[in-house]
């Protein structure tokens, strides 16, 4: 066990150093600045609740260009590690392709809360200067945004593992989009007089990520409070989903034919 957690230690920070040269997390972390500044100027057009609208705005901006980060570097470094034949260096070593794929998204989860912190210190800087509060609740909402890119670097993983970077973006995407309907979607289900219509609708929520588990962003913005057993579950949630999740795409990877 102690050797394999040194395996993906080295694999992570490989890929953490991998990652943090794309040009592409430079881009799309400049953008998610821009826009969490371009709050404050948008709220003072509004007289009422500035402080919420430029909060709502930057925690959009961070969620948003977060999901970004996670999807469009993400997906790309396995088809890079297979395209650049790299792979095979990797694996003709003592590296199983389960540790492989893990240490892939270790790595990244890494580069994603990096960047996390980064727009969440930018959202800081604009919240103090526009006067707006800033509270433990805010603190929470950016964590449970941690725990949910750290699932969607985990789907990501999944689709990285047996398609091609535009698809598995594309997936990925879509899920990350499903996902913060996937509940109003299944009380909609449970409503309906078709019974085969509510089974679809349960079966595509126990199958589908619930993203809005960790959306606390109308919570933090006005002073709503964020229950200690609701982060809890969040936690569980996120380490229970992304570990299936990890799971499918080694077993998928395990098969592929990688010549």
């Amino acid at each position: 066990m102690k050797k394999t957690l040194v395996r993906i230690h080295a694999l992570a920070a490989n890929t953490f150093r991998e990652a943090i040269r794309n040009k592409l997390l430079y881009v799309l972390l400049g953008f998610s600045i821009v826009m969490i500044a371009a709050g404050a100027l948008l709220a003072t057009l509004s007289y009422v609740e500035v402080d919420e609208i430029l909060q709502d705005m930057g925690m959009a901006a961070i969620r948003l260009f977060g999901a970004g980060i996670a999807i469009f570097v993400g997906v790309g470094l396995i088809h890079g590690e297979v395209e650049r034949r790299t792979i095979f260096t990797i694996l003709s070593k003592p590296v199983t392709r389960g540790e492989f794929l893990v240490g892939k998204w270790a790595g990244l989860t890494f580069t994603v809360w990096l960047q996390l912190l980064l727009m969440s210190l930018a959202f800081a800087v604009v919240s103090l200067l526009s006067g707006a509060d800033l509270t433990v609740r805010h603190g929470l909402a950016v964590g449970l945004l941690g725990l949910e890119l750290m699932v969607l670097v985990a789907v990501a993983t999944l689709f990285s593992s047996f398609t091609t970077p535009m698809l598995a973006s594309f997936y990925t995407f879509g899920i990350w989009l499903i996902g913060h309907l996937s509940r109003d979607l299944y009380l909609l289900g449970q409503q309906s007089d078709s019974e085969s219509v509510s089974r679809v609708a349960s079966a595509i929520y126990a199958v589908l990520p619930d993203f809005e588990i960790f959306n606390k962003t109308l919570e933090a913005v006005h002073g709503l409070p964020i229950r200690g057993h609701e982060v809890g579950f969040a936690m569980l949630y996120a380490v229970g989903y992304a570990s299936v999740t990890l799971i499918l795409a080694s077993s998928i990877f395990s098969r592929r034919d990688l010549k």
